[in-house]
């Protein structure tokens, strides 16, 4: 469906920031994109997006293809319109629109007839949007906002969907329920999702498929179920030691090991 191939990133024609990622993102499957801060994983959704080049960024290798089509270089809205959108870290509502506004902004690209079909299909989704949907988004709640995000980019009806760090600043449980939500879109929908996450425990426990991104390169890769296995993702993502238990704060003061896809 989605398939990076070997890009590579230069902001300013200088700074390479990506080096030979390749990603591949199956029909109607999670796949995610983990990495500690400044990795380079919401750099290479921007890049998937066509968003880059705002930011004076550019892919200067490699191509990015969704299904047969190639996309790289394309503007951002032209990606939109071939079934490919991006959910922002932050949320970024229109907060001074309504619920019900900013799902209908989401759907510029459709008629009106599947505007209206797309609000219905949101709502189902999303019930406590459609309880606030005359409600001016800046005073939803944060797990509320995250929810406007993810519903608004449904509208464009996208085949692939790439959701950056969704549960930053969301309790537990609201993380848990609108995971459950994107779960039940992928099954129910056929949406394929590329998720950034460094909530390493949620997002290998929904995904089907993981990456692991160092220093602008994927140091790692495999089915979720491997990579949750893995000693290395254990200690360095899950915080756990070789048995499985939490690391104490003891293990981690002490902690000598280096990474294995380092040495």
């Amino acid at each position: 469906m989605l398939a990076i191939n070997n890009i590579e990133v230069v902001y300013d024609r200088v700074i390479l920031v990506l080096k030979g990622v390749s990603i591949d993102v199956g029909e109607g499957r999670i796949t995610t994109l983990l990495g500690a801060n400044g990795a380079g994983k919401t750099t290479t959704l921007k890049a998937i997006s066509g968003v880059l080049r705002s930011e004076r960024g550019e892919v200067t290798k490699g191509t990015v293809q969704l299904g047969e089509k190639r996309i790289d270089g394309m503007r951002a809205h032209d990606v939109t319109r071939l079934g490919l959108v991006q959910v922002f870290e932050g949320r970024r509502v229109f907060e001074n629109l309504t619920t019900e506004e900013n799902l209908v902004a989401g759907g510029h690209v459709q008629n009106a007839g599947a505007v209206k079909q797309g609000i219905e299909l949101v709502y189902s989704y999303f019930p406590r949007l459609k309880e606030r949907r005359a409600q001016v988004s800046g005073y939803l709640s944060g797990g509320e906002q995250q929810m406007l995000a993810i519903g608004r980019a449904l509208m464009s009806q996208p085949k692939v969907v790439l959701l950056d760090e969704p549960s930053l600043g969301l309790a537990p449980m609201l993380v848990e329920e609108i995971f459950g939500i994107v779960g039940r879109l992928v099954q129910q929908e056929k949406l394929s999702v590329l998720l950034v996450e460094q909530n390493a425990t949620m997002a290998l426990g929904i995904a089907d498929h993981g990456y692991v991104m160092e220093n602008g390169r994927i140091v790692l890769e495999g089915p979720a179920a491997k990579l949750r296995d893995n000693s290395d993702i254990k200690e360095f993502y899950l915080g756990l030691n070789e048995g499985g238990a939490r690391k104490s704060y003891r293990d981690t003061k002490h902690y000598k090991r280096r990474k294995r896809w380092l040495s």
